[in-house]
């Protein structure tokens, strides 16, 4: 069939067919092909960090939190994990798609694929996940999540940080909550209406959000994963540990919230870690 040019040789069929990527009979649609296409393109970036982390611990750790089905984790795995090995930690807070995902594991085999009902706060005092992890993603975890899923890979130290960030509201939110008093200054045009205060926040939050990571001795990349045509949520922060903390980018991190009047976010944007 034309369908099987289009999928990687070391791809599970049975596992694109329980992701609803082929039909029952192995076949694909228009829609499912680009779907796919943006599956292999995220794991394409993804993958030399998966190749760095393998070389420097052949026994790494990879925790996807705000798994949801558990979609990215079962490719990971597939395309990767199932033959070099290491182990994957799977976290979501609604147990029924735990349970999913847990069922679809035994059936495919995926004996270290590792499911866990809970949040990302409540998973740092997990005791059954490792102290020290090699790689976090977080891909659409909402609003705040990401952050939790940052603070997660700091705590654990994690080499690796791969995120799309999802609905940043928390800092539109105090964007719109302080405006009587930011529109005195000139600066607060650029989230005077209402658009622009959504699509500022968004984007601050996102640059906070690097600047901690650079701040904490992280490399930082930001790319674009599909076209704007396909999504607006299409921002991938894909952070490298080199151990080179910088004071700048945490200094300039605090004055971004004095100058934006957000000084009630820095707990958010400056943990204690």
């Amino acid at each position: 069939m034309d369908e099987i040019k289009d999928i990687k040789p070391q791809q599970s069929i049975e596992l694109l067919k329980a992701l609803h990527i082929l039909t029952r009979d192995g076949r694909m649609n228009q829609d499912s092909r680009r779907k796919l296409k943006q599956v292999y393109h995220l794991y394409q970036l993804i993958e030399p960090y998966l190749e760095k982390a393998f070389a420097m611990n052949p026994r790494f750790t990879l925790v996807d939190h705000g798994a949801g089905k558990s979609y990215l984790g079962f490719i990971l795995y597939d395309l990767f994990l199932k033959e070099k090995g290491g182990e994957l930690y799977a976290i979501e807070h609604r147990s029924e798609l735990i349970d999913k995902a847990k069922a679809l594991a035994k059936t495919l085999k995926f004996d270290r694929m590792h499911f866990f009902a809970s949040d990302i706060k409540n998973s740092l005092e997990d005791s059954s996940l490792p102290n020290k992890v090699d790689m976090v993603t977080a891909l659409h975890a909402c609003d705040t999540a990401t952050d939790d899923a940052i603070l997660f890979g700091l705590k654990k130290e994690a080499q690796y940080i791969v995120m799309i960030p999802c609905c940043q509201a928390e800092v539109s939110k105090s964007l719109r909550s302080e405006k009587s008093d930011q529109l005195k200054y000139t600066l607060s045009e650029l989230w005077r209406h209402p658009i622009h205060t959504r699509e500022f926040g968004s984007h601050l939050t996102n640059v906070l959000r690097c600047l901690l990571l650079e701040g904490m001795g992280y490399k930082v990349t930001v790319t674009e994963l599909v076209g704007w045509e396909h999504s607006m949520k299409n921002e991938l922060i894909l952070a490298e540990n080199i151990h080179q903390p910088k004071k700048i980018a945490l200094d300039r991190l605090e004055e971004i919230l004095k100058t934006c009047h957000l000084e009630s976010l820095k707990s958010r944007f400056l943990p204690i870690i």
